[in-house]
C-alpha cells in the first residue's frame, strides 16, 4: 500500500565515526550542522577505527548548538541500561535536549568475540533488549522505581539528573527482522530500515534484499504502528550516492539488489533529489542517513535541496 506522505518533512542524518583530533571532531560536527543535516550519529562497536559515541557525542555537541546527536545504534548487551541510562540523561542535559536514542540488540558476533561477551540466541537479546526500553524509560521518570523482569531487577531506584526532553529522549530503532519492526511501530519516533541480521550475527542476510522485502517493511510498522504512524520519522542508511568510485562495500551482502531503494542513490543532484522525494511522497520515507561520512561532499548538495522542505 502507498500513499501521500508529503506533509512529513525531510530529514538527514549522517554516520560519523572519527577524526584525527579534538579540533577536526569538532570542525566536522559544525560543517555537519551548516550544512543542513538534522542529526550527527554514531555506530557503537568495539571492532574497527571508531570513536567511543557517549564522549564523542559531547563533544559534538558542545561544538555546535542546533545539530541533534545520536546513535545508530547503541548495542544493549554492551551496556547494563541503568548504567546507559544515567550517561544518557547526562548527556541530554549537556546538549539542551538534543539527544536521540538509537538502540538495538547488538548483532555484531566478532565484537562479542574479540570482547569475550556471551553472543546470546536472537531471542534472548530481543527479549533483553525490550526490558531495557523498560528500565530506561523507567529510570528517566519520576519517583523511584523498581523493576522484576528475567534480565534486570531494579529496586527503588531515584536516578538522577533526569533527561531535559519529556517524558524522556526519542528513541531510533533499526529495522530489519518483523520483531524489531512491529516494536517500532509501537515505540519508536524513528526507524531506520535496513536487512535483517543473520541469526549468526556474521553479516546482513543476503535473502532480505530487494523491493519487495523494502516496501514489506514499511507496511510491518504501518500496521503496528496504527494511528501514530505519520508521528514516525522513517527512512533508511544511504550507503552509495552519485558515481561510485569502488567496488567498497560495507557488509558481506551485494547491494546491486538495493538499486531500487533508497538505499542506492544514483546519478546527479536533481535524479537524486527526485529520489527521495518519490520515497516520500510515495512511501512516506523522510528520515535518511548518509551511512559514510566520506560521502559529505558528494550529498550536502542533496541535503541543500531538501532540507525542511
Amino acid at each position: 500500500m502507498s500513499q501521500d506522505k508529503s506533509t512529513k518533512k525531510f530529514m538527514f542524518g549522517v554516520v560519523v565515526r572519527k577524526a584525527d583530533s579534538g579540533k577536526a571532531w569538532a570542525e566536522r560536527a559544525r560543517l555537519v550542522e551548516q550544512s543542513g543535516f538534522t542529526t550527527l550519529l554514531m555506530p557503537d562497536h568495539f571492532v574497527g577505527p571508531r570513536f567511543a559515541p557517549i564522549a564523542a557525542l559531547s563533544a559534538a555537541a558542545a561544538a555546535t548548538s542546533t545539530l541533534r546527536i545520536g546513535t545508530l545504534v547503541f548495542s544493549n548487551d554492551y551496556r547494563h541500561p541503568v548504567v546507559l541510562g544515567k550517561e544518557l540523561a547526562t548527556l541530554d542535559v549537556l546538549s539542551d535536549g538534543r539527544l536521540d536514542v538509537g538502540l538495538g540488540t547488538g548483532w555484531m558476533r566478532e565484537d562479542y568475540d574479540r570482547a569475550g561477551l556471551s553472543f546470546d540466541p536472537p531471542k534472548v537479546r530481543f527479549d533483553r533488549f525490550v526490558e531495557s526500553l523498560d528500565v530506561l524509560r523507567g529510570v528517566w521518570g519520576e519517583g523511584a522505581f523498581s523493576y522484576n523482569g528475567q534480565y534486570y531487577q531494579l529496586d527503588e531506584l531515584v536516578q538522577e539528573p533526569k533527561p531535559v526532553q519529556k517524558p524522556y529522549p526519542k528513541f531510533l530503532f533499526p529495522g530489519g527482522g518483523p520483531k524489531m519492526l512491529k516494536l517500532a511501530g509501537r515505540y519508536a519516533n524513528y526507524v531506520n530500515l535496513t536487512l535483517r541480521v543473520r541469526a549468526d550475527g556474521t553479516a546482513p542476510d543476503a535473502k532480505d534484499g530487494g523491493l519487495e522485502s523494502f516496501l514489506g517493511k514499511i507496511e510491518t510498522i504501518r500496521e503496528s504502528a496504527g494511528a501514530r504512524f505519520d508521528d514516525i520519522a522513517i527512512g533508511t542508511s544511504i550507503q552509495e550516492v552519485g558515481i561510485p568510485q569502488s567496488k567498497e562495500s560495507w557488509s558481506a551482502v551485494d547491494l546491486s539488489q538495493q538499486e531500487e531503494t533508497p538505499q542506492i542513490l544514483r546519478g546527479d543532484v536533481s535524479e537524486m533529489v527526485d529520489k527521495l522525494r518519490y520515497w516520500r511522497d510515495t512511501h512516506g520515507l523522510n528520515f535518511f542517513v548518509l551511512h559514510n561520512d566520506k560521502d559529505l561532499e558528494t550529498f550536502i548538495p542533496v541535503v541543500e535541496k531538501l532540507a525542511g522542505e
